[in-house]
């Protein structure tokens, strides 16, 4: 319960506007890439971006267009399956009693394997190809429109709200022999190549900058928390059942 409340959103039937929070981007050892990102619930609903350039130190803005959002994908699954784990719990009547232990055992698997990809969702971002971003949504959510040569990434790593900026420049045919074409990866390097558009790009910088989200951080806590509690339940029950089945000759 503790959990599913830290998504900050409201249960259903109740209402009322989910609040906004601001979070200011950064990483240490550079300032390539600054910015406020604006998070409600799930939904990224403003992002603002400096990058500078580091061939010329031109300093490139964009946001987010005013009437676009950015679901993440991620804090959206979590959520669901910590409601099912609840929901598996509380779908009894209340005057439910378990027969066996081996019911509750089936039940606590149940329970542990909703919090596990809770918690899996928000510590295992997806792997996406260098193609993938270029042709995501996210491209068209920015004004002024990103150029050509910048790919970007928003994802959730741990408690962190993480996006991630590609440089990118084109390789002319006669350069592309024997190149090992990249495949998918959380975070691609300097070096990665891909076709798009009939065009072939090489990374040539990478900026990654990041903000700690506290209540992905309690969310995370209290997923441990309960699955420890699932745990000591299942070895209780184990203990007694083996006692139960002891027969002294």
């Amino acid at each position: 319960q503790e959990a599913s409340q830290r998504f900050a959103l409201p249960a259903s039937g109740l209402g009322g506007a989910v609040k906004q929070e601001n979070f200011v981007l950064s990483t240490s050892g550079t300032d390539q890439v600054k910015g406020v990102l604006t998070l409600q619930g799930d939904a990224l609903c403003q992002a603002d971006v400096n990058l500078k350039m580091p061939r010329n130190n031109q300093l490139l803005h964009f946001a987010f267009r005013e009437d676009k959002q950015w679901k993440l994908q991620q804090i959206q699954d979590a959520r669901n399956h910590v409601n099912q784990a609840i929901y598996l719990l509380m779908n009894r009547d209340v005057n439910y009693q378990f027969k066996t232990g081996s019911e509750v055992l089936k039940l606590m698997d149940a329970v542990m394997l909703q919090l596990s990809r809770a918690r899996n969702r928000l510590t295992t971002p997806a792997t996406l190809t260098l193609p993938e971003i270029a042709s995501s949504g996210l491209a068209k959510m920015f004004t002024p429109a990103l150029p050509p040569d910048i790919l970007v990434n928003f994802y959730i790593n741990l408690n962190k709200l993480c996006l991630t900026v590609y440089q990118l420049h084109v390789l002319q045919p006669s350069t592309t022999k024997n190149i090992k074409l990249a495949g998918g990866s959380i975070l691609h390097h300097p070096g990665a190549v891909f076709e798009f558009g009939n065009q072939r790009y090489e990374v040539s910088h990478v900026h990654k900058v990041e903000c700690v989200v506290p209540w992905l951080n309690d969310a995370l806590v209290f997923f441990t928390v309960s699955l420890q509690l699932c745990q000591q339940l299942k070895d209780k029950i184990s203990v007694f059942s083996s006692y139960w089945n002891y027969r002294p000759y």
